[in-house]
C-alpha cells in the first residue's frame, strides 16, 4: 500500500520542527519528525493498525498516537494519506477536501 503525506500534514511537521528551533533544540524536532514518519511506515502494511478517531467516528479516518502528537491519517483503497500531525491535546479539525 502507498503512504502518502498531504500538504496539511507536510505543514505540521515543518511546524513542529519550526517550534522546537524556535526553543533553541532544534535536533528535538528533527528527531519527533523523523520518529513520527517511522511510526507511520507500519502503515503501509497495517492500515487498520490506527483507531477511528473519535471526533468524527468514521472508520475511514484514524490515527495513530506518537505522544505527544496524533498523526490523522485517511485509509483508502489503495493508499494511506497522512493529513494532519497535532499535539494531542488539540482539537481535531480536517480540510474541508479531505474527509
Amino acid at each position: 500500500m502507498e503512504l502518502r503525506i498531504s500538504q496539511s500534514a507536510l505543514e505540521d511537521l515543518q511546524a513542529i520542527q519550526g517550534y522546537y528551533k524556535e526553543q533553541d533544540v532544534p535536533h528535538i524536532g528533527d528527531d519527533f519528525v523523523a520518529a513520527i514518519l517511522e511510526h507511520s511506515e507500519m502503515l503501509r502494511v497495517h492500515p487498520d493498525a490506527g483507531r477511528v478517531v473519535p471526533e468524527f467516528n468514521m472508520d475511514h479516518i484514524r490515527e495513530l498516537i506518537h505522544a505527544p502528537f496524533r498523526v490523522v491519517y485517511l485509509r483508502q483503497a489503495k493508499e494511506v494519506v497522512l493529513i494532519r500531525v497535532w499535539r494531542s491535546e488539540r482539537q481535531i479539525e480536517l480540510p474541508a477536501n479531505e474527509t
